[in-house]
Formats: structure tokens, sequence, C-alpha cells
């Protein structure tokens, strides 16, 4: 293990979803604003330690492979249908109505311009949180911090993250239930990554849960 260079992707990784924790729950700028400083962190911070960690080689990330393609997109599929499944059975038992209103009032995403959002956060979006989660605070953090520490690592904190994006939006028993399945979703993308050696095919498995939150977006906003 080489403590020090882990620290510093470590140091980087919770930086960045600090940052942006604090954008999202305290400042609430626009979506526009907040995903223009988001670019900034989740590429500027690992192209930060590459400029001093010269063992990171972040190019070899964008490797793309036919391996294991099939794989990732029956387990894309799989995720969709299990998200849009798990809304339904829910929506009897939690209300999600104030959902969009909160969605609106913080980041100013509305009817109007969602189709724009939803596009751009199942394919621009989550192909920089698969860069900076898997690529970055997996693949890269793996060989110097330990396969246990950084599937761990890189899953948690793409969950609490996310949860921080979310918050005040639902209850505690339905964040909590969030916090579990982005965490185990977390673990699903880093194992196609470790695999294959690509973070293409945790993007394209990214891209259908994104599909399944979008899809249940535009239900909401159509109430």
């Amino acid at each position: 293990m080489n403590r020090s260079k882990a620290m510093f992707i470590i140091a980087a990784v919770l930086l960045g979803c600090a940052c942006m924790a604090l954008i999202d729950g305290v400042l609430r700028p626009g979506y526009l604003v907040k995903s223009l400083v988001k670019l900034v962190l989740f590429l500027g911070l690992p192209l930060l330690c590459a400029r001093f960690d010269t063992e990171i080689d972040l190019r070899r990330l964008f490797r793309i492979s036919r391996k294991g393609v099939a794989a990732a997109l029956g387990a894309g599929i799989a995720v969709y249908a299990v998200v849009l499944l798990a809304y339904f059975l829910a929506r009897s038992v939690f209300d999600f109505s104030a959902l969009t209103e909160n969605l609106t009032a913080q980041t100013g995403v509305k009817r109007e311009n969602f189709l724009f959002v939803a596009l751009y956060i199942s394919f621009v979006n989550s192909l920089l949180e698969e860069f900076f989660f898997r690529g970055f605070a997996f693949l890269t953090l793996k060989p110097k911090a330990g396969r246990g520490f950084a599937y761990g690592f890189s899953a948690l904190t793409f969950a609490l993250y996310h949860l921080a994006m979310m918050q005040g939006w639902f209850s505690v028993w339905v964040a909590l239930l969030a916090l579990v399945g982005l965490t185990l979703g977390g673990v699903i993308f880093n194992r196609f990554d470790e695999r294959f050696d690509s973070i293409y095919l945790s993007w394209l498995i990214h891209m259908f849960a994104n599909f399944a939150t979008n899809t249940i977006g535009f239900l909401l906003f159509a109430a």
C-alpha cells in the first residue's frame, strides 16, 4: 500500500464531495452553474493529482473494449426495471408529491426544461461521475490503498454524495433506503469496471439507472 499517494486521492475525492455538498445543500445555485462547478471539480481534482503523481494514468480509464457490453446492457435493463418497480410499489406508502417542488426550488429544474436536464444527466453527468467515483476513486485508488478499501470508499462516497444532493426531498426512511441502494449500486459498478478494466460499462448501467429516475421525474411533473 502506498499510503501517502492513497491519501492524496482520498483527500481529493472528499474535497470534491464536500464542495458539491456545500453547493447543493447551502448555496443552491441554478442547475447550469452547479453543473459547471461539478465539471471543474470532478475533472480538475483527478487531473491535479495526476500532475503530482506520475503513476496515475487517467487516459487508460477511457480505453474502449467490447468485453462485457452485453452483461452491462442486461444489468442496465434490470436496474431500470427494479427502480421503476420500487417507485410504483413505494408511492402507495411514501408521498413523492413534493419532490418536483423541491427540485424546482433548489435547482430551477422544472417541467419546461426537464427534458434537456434529463438528457444531460443521462449521458454527460453519468460519465463525469463514473470517471470520478469509479475511474479515480476506485480503479486509480485500488493499487494504492487496497481492493477492499477502494471498493468501500468509492461506493460509500458515491452514495453519500447523491444523498447530500437530495437532502430534504424524502423522509428519513426513504433516505436510508436510497443510501443502501446507492451503495449497492456503487459496488456493482465497481465490480464491472474491475473485471473489464473500463469505466464505460458502469457508465452504461448508470445511464439506465438515470433513465429510470428521469422516467419517474417525467411522471411526477406530468401529474
